[in-house]
């Protein structure tokens, strides 16, 4: 049995969408999301619970997934999965609250190396500092800020807020399956800040809005999404059951 765990230690005011009400034009949305899956989950990690709860686990792998802030648990999982909603800071300090949980983090996604997986702002926690409401320091797993997102068309709103195309900055196992670039798959966007890594290596997906926009970002075990995969249909899907094989 292989374990997985989401962590629950964000907790910020704005709430999530569920998986189905998200749909493209043309693509049919998901079947409605069991209640009692989801009803006693943080609003901010219900959709990511059960998008991996309806993701085909790959090659016959049993995986046991698990929501929680138990550190005990942190450090005996096999993968981590880290959503966040909100602004950068609350959810900075979200993990900050937890006596001991920036260590477990430590020490199981760095010096051990488990497969991570952030999400929107649990991607932009990675970089070094965000500069949202005052400047906060980040995890600094990845170089580089989150700073406004500068659109250089002005009709652009903001917040980014939608479907969009990804185009694939290098091959990735994250990747694998999946179709990318202007007629390809689209991913679901909902953010105001974006990540700027200062290594451009680490940026394996941008997306463009009035300018390009790092959509996944990730070293070694280390990997990011800025859309949301739970919210994003085939692609999403895709793109978990690719994080549940992956062995960096």
């Amino acid at each position: 049995m292989r374990h997985l765990l989401l962590v629950a230690s964000i907790a910020v005011a704005l709430t999530t969408v569920s998986l189905n009400t998200v749909a493209m034009p043309d693509q049919p949305a998901a079947a409605a999301t069991p209640l009692e899956i989801t009803t006693q989950l943080p609003r901010t990690v219900r959709p990511s619970h059960y998008a991996i709860e309806v993701t085909p686990h790959p090659d016959a792998m049993n995986f046991d997934g698990k929501v929680g802030i138990d550190i005990d648990v942190l450090e005996a999982t096999d993968r981590i999965v880290l959503p966040g909603v909100g602004a950068f800071r609350d959810c900075k300090n979200g993990l900050d609250a937890i006596d001991g949980m920036i260590g477990a983090l430590e020490e199981t996604v760095i010096a051990a190396a488990r497969p991570f997986l952030g999400i929107c702002v649990g991607m932009q926690l990675m970089a070094a500092r965000g500069l949202e409401h005052g400047t906060c320091e980040g995890l600094g797993w990845i170089g580089g800020e989150v700073r406004p997102i500068r659109p250089s068309d002005p009709a652009l709103k903001i917040p980014h807020m939608g479907w969009n195309s990804l185009k694939a900055e290098r091959a990735h196992p994250l990747l694998d399956a999946i179709d990318t670039g202007e007629n390809g798959l689209h991913a679901y966007f909902v953010h105001s800040y974006a990540f700027f890594p200062d290594n451009r290596d680490h940026v394996m997906a941008r997306t463009d809005y009035g300018g390009p926009i790092a959509a996944i970002v990730g070293r070694d075990n280390l990997a990011g999404t800025q859309f949301h995969p739970e919210k994003s249909q085939k692609l999403g899907l895709a793109l978990i059951a690719n994080f549940l094989r992956w062995m960096p």
